[in-house]
């Protein structure tokens, strides 16, 4: 078992993050200590968590990160939301563009 510093320090991520995507139920820890309320991560739980903070590097929201994170989410659905964020990355793209060429007139 891994303290939620430990897990924290190895996923990339903060210890406050941590507690709100356990709110969530983004990622949930392995176990709570009943009487400290301190929470602990296995290893097992690296994966979920990586792929958490690699989604949303890619700026998906965390709702959308949860649809994909589900054990239901079929590769189809995943790839469709993926398809559909780089849409959107290179409309802003195409409008940063826009507002670039403006300020250098």
């Amino acid at each position: 078992m891994l303290s939620i510093g430990e897990f924290a320090r190895l996923v990339g991520v903060s210890q406050r993050m941590l507690r709100h995507y356990d709110g969530l139920g983004l990622l949930v820890p392995e176990r709570v200590d009943e009487y400290s309320g301190y929470r602990f991560y296995s290893a097992a739980q690296l994966d979920r968590a990586n792929r958490l903070v690699a989604l949303k590097e890619l700026g998906f929201r965390l709702e959308e990160v949860g649809e994909m994170l589900d054990e239901d989410a079929s590769s189809p659905r995943i790839a469709g939301m993926l398809r559909a964020r780089r849409t959107e990355l290179r409309a802003q793209i195409d409008t940063d563009v826009r507002r670039m060429r403006h300020v250098e007139a």
